[in-house]
């Protein structure tokens, strides 16, 4: 793992308590968190509350206001005043003559003491960073992205360039970022966001495990993906017929896998199977790939979700569960983030962000579904979690223990831009 050499949990505890501190003539300190990149898939919901959660506990005297994308529901803004009764959320863009789109958005750029671009597939705001750099020229960072994969953009550079830090949420995008030479004075790993989401909705979640018989404890959750999301389904966006292509050609062996693990389990322990989504369009393939071909005998104590649900529902039904295995990232980020057990299959056209499983000290928890080898070891993985969940439970602990001390260290650095 990568040595760090300007971060230390003391300097964290040093500039929390002079934050802390501050005498009442001087303001709390203010950020704008741009973040809220989609609301179709609950992982992608899970950055911003994640985010806000780490600036409550470990910046707690900071204010700070949500620039959320265009798409933000209600039903998602309503989920995370719940969670964040006092947060302000704003939308809009700022022009090429540097006015604000709106006066809300207007009032938050003056207000603010610093941009802080939340976790994501790449620097998915990298428009609005750039024009607030341009036009506000207050200070900014970015806090555990991927980088360099087909999301990115070719001018993404100079907004790092410009950052006071930037973190990026697997070793391959960091690695990057050095060799390209990105001028920021801080460039370094973060954890993902997501992984301190903690939403819940408790009352959802324990109806739904009782309308089905799921007993806290006595199940694993299994989440199925195509190898691209078909957004054409969900979103009024062209269907692109090579995603698709490459999607059916792909999606019976890439499930294979999991089938396999779903088969053993069933027949091998007492545990059931929830198969569940991450995004909207993932229900469709949980039937068609994994629940539909299932024998007789293994059928009756499979659940298939038939809706979606959104992040607070999810991760309460992970908490009640023995762990999380499939084709998604960031529900086993919610899990470890909660101390559950989960394990991760990925493949190329996922990007790298798989590759923080290892720096969290999970690699023998994630499995590359490009390599045949790789796909053999998954059933026998997801066996052993379901057969010896003490150890599992140990195992996901320990990860989440390393995760939490990225994140003391990272924070302290963006505490160090606020006092």
């Amino acid at each position: 793992m990568h040595r760090r050499t300007f971060l230390a949990a003391s300097a964290a505890a040093g500039l929390v308590a002079s934050l802390r501190a501050a005498t009442p003539a001087k303001r709390a300190p203010r950020i704008l968190l741009r973040s809220s990149w989609q609301v179709v898939n609950i992982g992608d919901i899970a950055h911003t509350p994640g985010v806000l959660a780490l600036i409550e506990k470990y910046l707690p005297t900071a204010e700070v206001r949500l620039w959320a994308s265009a798409d933000l529901t209600e039903e998602v803004m309503a989920m995370e005043h719940r969670r964040f009764p006092n947060l302000k959320i704003i939308k809009g863009t700022i022009g090429a003559n540097g006015q604000a789109s709106n006066p809300a958005l207007a009032d938050a750029l003056a207000w603010t003491d610093f941009l802080l671009h939340g976790s994501g597939p790449s620097l998915v705001a990298a428009k609005d960073v750039a024009a607030f750099a341009k036009h506000i020229r207050k200070p900014y960072g970015v806090y555990g992205i991927t980088h360099g994969s087909f999301m990115s953009g070719s001018d993404d550079q100079a907004a790092l360039d410009g950052a006071r830090f930037v973190f990026f949420r697997d070793m391959p995008s960091l690695e990057l970022a050095r060799q390209a030479g990105v001028k920021s004075p801080i460039v370094d790993f973060a954890p993902d966001g997501a992984f301190a989401c903690d939403l819940r909705n408790d009352a959802a979640a324990d109806a739904f495990l009782a309308a089905h018989r799921l007993e806290p404890g006595q199940f694993l959750c299994c989440i199925p993906k195509l190898r691209r999301t078909p957004y054409w389904l969900i979103r009024a966006t062209p269907k692109d017929d090579k995603i698709h292509a490459r999607n059916e050609a792909m999606k019976a062996s890439d499930h294979a896998p999991l089938l396999e693990a779903i088969l053993a389990v069933v027949r091998e322990t007492k545990l059931k199977i929830l198969l569940c989504p991450e995004d909207k369009t993932q229900m469709a393939v949980g039937k068609e790939q994994l629940y539909d071909p299932l024998p007789a005998d293994v059928k009756s104590r499979v659940i298939w979700r038939e809706k979606f649900w959104l992040t607070d529902e999810a991760l309460s039904t992970y908490r009640r569960s023995a762990g999380l295995f499939g084709h998604e990232q960031h529900s086993p980020i919610m899990c470890i983030g909660a101390g559950i057990p989960a394990i991760v299959c990925r493949w190329a056209e996922q990007t790298t962000k798989g590759d923080m499983w290892r720096t969290i000290g999970l690699g023998d928890w994630l499995f590359d579904m490009d390599v045949d080898a790789d796909k053999r070891k998954v059933a026998p993985a997801v066996l052993a979690m379901a057969k010896d969940p003490a150890a599992a439970r140990a195992k996901a602990a320990q990860a989440r223990a390393l995760v939490e001390k990225f994140q003391r260290d990272t924070t302290a650095v963006l505490a160090r831009q606020l006092v």
